[in-house]
Formats: structure tokens, C-alpha cells, sequence
């Protein structure tokens, strides 16, 4: 079948995309931007795989969506967006999506959106269900699949779980850990999305998909950590608002504030869904929740993590194009470069592209996370979201607050861009060439702000890059 997959660098789609590519469908694969598709990853089938650029809140775009598709997955969504409204944005990508669809061949449309039960709902909860609204056509059958909270290795809801039971010992929190939710394993929900394709009797349907148990916030805390064999103890206060909630886990996990907000917001609300035979009609055997994290920690044991959320661009990283950043400049910049003779090419390239996350930066990592701490405190991404794979890293991948634009074992070179707040833009590129290895550091600065940025860590630079570069040579 021939299947277009919306959102496929994300979470979800990432692990859909492998899932069809094995069930034998060509996919059409729609990105904003072909740079961060590794197809190089799939070169075994790429006959498989056609990648097309498209933006859906520009129309324009789409005109070169393929005639001949017979299904597609609508997985767009705007909720960590910091510009603007995001449900404006996700009511426009939904319009655009049913119109530019309606002009092909497509006979079905799946889209995994959020629980929508309970009367009042949150501006997300509300967004995704004019999402659903919006892409009914009388064209096609849109079978509507609706999850709450996804428990998988590399899911947000998993990692603000983790971040939370593993940090902290006692926890003050907010009312909102009394609300019920209904939790489902990410194999689950893939089991759903592969398995109600072509199924007629899923069109113009909508269907609650959950795990087994119905638990609240505070039970899902307590139960991850008597699988971790961690004693915690949690304190429920009334007097903490949302405001306070969302800087709350902006601080202690690896979320945006924005991402934070939009989540407080939603979990005010139960999130339980509403009984159906779908599972037993596909087949699926659902999971418990203590089940789906086990199942989270077999693959983290395993270093097979697929996706992470944290990969995930935001809108405001794509509006900036960062795949211009690709040529590091030379004009109007600081630069760092450093070199040194490696032992062995082999080791010193494994420790380049093992870099951040639990290896850490080699050296005076207790800076790094000043620095970290410094750049959540100002709004940024902070050091929390770490790294999806311990050994390999691929074009788009976050390392820290960095995101990775090239990389490629091969040629031995990895070049990282900087998400952290700055008056400026920055680059650090590794490259080994002839058992030498080349350590650049460049700083565009931003007006006088960015120049008196760039002398005031002047003094730690030969500090953390020289003693970086001695670690990573094997000296």
C-alpha cells in the first residue's frame, strides 16, 4: 500500500515509519526539511521510501503530495510551540491536510490524537479535538485513534516520570496528582496504528485506546518507583498554581516551560477512556502500566532506543532554518581550534560520538552543568534531555543543548549546533583526520552583547576545551 506518513522525524513517527517499512508499504514520507530524513539509514529499502517537503501551514507546499496514495497518518501536532497559538496553527495544518488530501486517491486517514471525554477540556485537549473536526471529509474515512498518556522509552510523559521518581527523594506537588489517567505502552499504540490500516470498519470512527489500568498521577509516580526499588515519599499541597506547576517541572525534568504549561493545563482533567472491542477485534493484547515500564526499561538496558521526544524540533527551531547552519562560518566570528594527535582513531572517534548526555563532556563536567542550570534559569533547553542512543548519533538528534546537524562515522567528523540562550550563535565541530584530531569552537556573536559574551568565558575556554580535547585524544 501506498502510504503517506505526516510527522515522521517525531516520536511517533520515527517508530511507525520502521514498523511499515517491515510490513512492506511504500512510504511517502513528509518532512519540512529533507536534511533531517536519514534515509541513510534505510538503505536496504529505500525502494521503499520517497521524502517529499511540506509545511502544512503553508498551503503552497503541498502541491506535490502524490495522486496515487491509498492511506495516510496524520501525526502534526503544535504543543511545545513558543510562537503564537498553537491551536490556530493546528486548526490551519488540519485544513490544509483534509484539502490537499481530497485531490488524491486516499481512501483512509489515521490520526492519534488525546482522550476527549470530560465536558470541559483543556486548550489542548480542546485543540486536538477541532483537529479531529477539521480533518472529517466525506472523500475519505478518517478512523480517529485516542490515547492519553504513552508510556515508552523516550516518550515525555515516561522521561518527566523518570526525571521525577529518580531526582527526587520527597516530592511537593500540586493538587493535580490526584486526576485519573489511563495509561497505554508505546507497543500498544503502535499495535493500534498498524493495525486498524485498511480495516473498513475503522472508517469514520473514533476509538479510545488505553492500557489496562485506570491510576492517577501520584500512583503512577509511587509505582515507577517500586520498580526501581526507590522509597519516595509524595506530599500533595492545594496552594500551588499552575504557573507554579509548570516552572515546577520545567526545573526538576527535561521539558520546555512551554511544553510544561500546555501539560499542567491538561492534567487537571481524568483522562480515562471510554470501553470498546478494538483491541479484541485487531487482536492486541493490552499492558498494564507497570508492564509498559518494564518494557521502557528493556530497551533503555538494550541502548535501543527509537525515538525520543526531545528530538523534536519546535516550531521556533524550524522557523530559524537551522540547515543553514551546515557551513560554519568564518566571517565576523570567534573561534576556538585546537588540535591533537589521537592514540587510536577508532577509540577517539567512539568517544566523539558518545559525547553528552550520562558520558558527560570529558572534563569539568560540574561547568557543564552550571552552565546547564544558567540556560533552564533563562528559558532555555538546559543539559536535562541528555542523548536518545549512548553510542550513535544521527542528523537532528538533540546532545544536551545542542542538536547534532552532521554526522557521519565514516568521514569522522560531528558538527553540533547550540540551543542554549545566547546573544550569538555557536558551533562545535570534531573532525579526525591523518590520527589528528580537530576541535573548532565558533561564535557568531550578536551585537555588543554577543562580543562581551564571548570575553567573559574567554578565561574557561582553554580550561573545558583543552581538557576535552586531551580526553577525547586519549591522553
Amino acid at each position: 500500500m501506498k502510504i503517506l506518513l505526516t510527522g515522521v522525524t517525531g516520536y511517533i513517527g520515527k517508530r511507525l515509519l520502521i514498523q511499515l517499512l517491515d510490513e512492506g508499504h511504500h512510504l511517502v514520507c513528509s518532512v519540512r526539511d529533507k536534511n533531517r530524513f536519514g534515509l541513510h539509514l534505510f538503505k536496504d529499502k529505500l525502494d521503499q521510501i520517497e521524502v517529499i517537503e511540506n509545511d502544512f501551514l503553508d498551503e503552497k507546499t503541498l502541491e506535490n503530495i502524490p495522486k496515487d496514495i491509498e492511506a495516510a497518518y496524520y501525526l502534526i501536532h503544535s504543543m511545545s510551540s513558543s510562537e503564537g497559538d498553537f491551536e490556530e496553527k493546528e486548526k490551519i495544518s488540519a485544513d490544509n491536510f483534509r484539502e490537499a488530501l481530497e485531490k488524491t486517491n486516499v481512501k483512509q486517514v489515521i490520526f492519534l490524537t488525546g482522550i476527549i471525554n470530560e465536558e470541559k477540556l483543556s486548550k489542548h485537549l480542546l485543540s486536538r479535538k477541532n483537529v479531529e473536526g477539521a480533518l472529517k471529509s466525506s472523500v475519505y474515512g478518517l478512523t480517529s485513534l485516542r490515547a492519553g498518556i504513552i508510556v515508552g522509552s523516550g516518550s515525555a510523559s515516561f522521561e518527566i516520570i523518570r526525571d521525577l521518581v529518580e531526582k527526587l527523594p520527597v516530592m511537593i506537588t500540586p493538587k493535580w496528582l490526584n486526576t485519573k489517567c489511563q495509561p497505554i505502552a508505546i507497543r500498544n499504540v503502535m499495535q493500534f496504528l498498524v493495525g486498524v490500516l485498511g480495516k473498513e470498519f475503522t472508517y469514520n470512527q473514533n476509538y479510545d485506546i488505553a492500557g489496562t489500568d485506570i491510576v492517577t498521577y501520584k500512583e503512577m509516580l509511587l509505582q515507577y518507583a517500586e520498580i526501581r526499588g526507590l522509597k519516595r515519599s509524595i506530599f500533595i499541597v492545594p496552594v500551588m498554581t499552575p504557573r507554579l506547576s509548570s516552572y515546577w517541572l520545567y526545573f526538576v525534568t527535561s521539558t520546555s516551560y512551554f511544553l510544561a504549561k500546555n501539560l499542567v493545563d491538561s492534567m487537571k482533567i481524568d483522562v480515562v477512556a471510554n470501553k470498546n472491542n478494538l483491541a479484541e477485534q485487531l487482536n492486541i493484547h493490552l499492558f498494564s502500566y507497570q508492564e509498559a515500564i518494564r518494557l521502557a526499561f528493556d530497551k533503555i538496558k538494550q541502548n535501543d532506543v527509537l525515538s525520543s521526544w526531545f528530538d523534536s524540533f519546535s516550531n521556533q527551531f524550524h522557523s530559524r532554518k537551522v540547515w543553514q547552519y551546515l557551513e560554519v562560518p568564518d566571517e565576523g566570528c570567534f573561534k576556538d581550534i585546537r588540535v591533537m594527535k589521537v592514540d587510536d582513531e577508532q577509540k577517539a572517534l567512539e568517544r566523539v560520538f558518545s559525547i553528552g548526555g550520562k558520558t558527560g563532556w570529558y572534563y569539568a563536567d560540574f561547568l557543564w552543568r552550571i552552565r546547564g542550570f544558567l540556560d533552564k534559569l533563562f528559558g532555555g533547553v538546559g543539559l536535562r534531555r541528555g542523548r536518545r542512543n549512548m553510542n550513535n548519533l544521527e542528523a537532528g538528534d538533540s546532545v544536551d543543548f545542542w542538536r547534532v546537524l552532521y554526522a557521519n562515522k565514516e568521514e569522522k567528523r560531528l558538527l553540533l549546533f547550540a540551543e542554549m540562550k545566547l546573544p550569538g550563535e555557536a558551533w562545535l565541530e570534531f573532525k579526525i583526520k591523518n590520527g589528528v584530531l580537530h576541535q573548532e569552537a565558533t561564535f557568531r556573536p550578536l551585537g555588543l552583547s554577543g562580543r562581551l559574551y564571548w570575553y567573559s568565558v574567554l578565561p574557561f575556554h582553554g580550561l573545558i576545551f583543552n581538557g576535552m580535547l586531551k580526553k577525547l585524544s586519549g591522553k
